[in-house]
């Protein structure tokens, strides 16, 4: 698909030539805020806690649903069980650390199994 016009609903300014959308397209508005403080903070979650004011599991849990939006399959590869075993371990050291309580993490292992 190529764009062929883009016009402003401000001042109904319109540009006509040809320009390719990006998968960044196909999100909502809300994830595509989301992805660029993610990539503004350098993927920096415990950053974005901090910033967004909400707790890891939502932030895990939003990015989950931007990967869904951006059409990524998960738990289709091997790489991906290898990085749900490394996730599952990080939520321990959180657990450990204690960043989280027994009850959050919990929760993030039992979401984390159910995909």
């Amino acid at each position: 698909m190529i764009v062929t016009r883009i016009r402003c609903t401000r001042c109904e300014c319109e540009v006509i030539g040809e320009f390719q959308p990006t998968i960044f397209n196909r999100l909502s508005p809300e994830n595509l805020a989301f992805v660029e403080t993610f990539v503004r903070l350098r993927g920096n979650v415990k950053e974005m806690t901090r910033e967004l004011r909400v707790p890891y599991s939502t932030i895990r849990n939003h990015l989950d649903d931007v990967i869904a939006e951006l059409g990524f399959a998960t738990g289709t590869h091997p790489e991906v069980e290898d990085l749900s075993a490394a996730s599952q371990q990080e939520v321990l050291d959180r657990l450990e650390s204690g960043e989280i309580t027994v009850e959050d993490a919990a929760e993030e292992l039992r979401r984390m199994n159910r995909k």
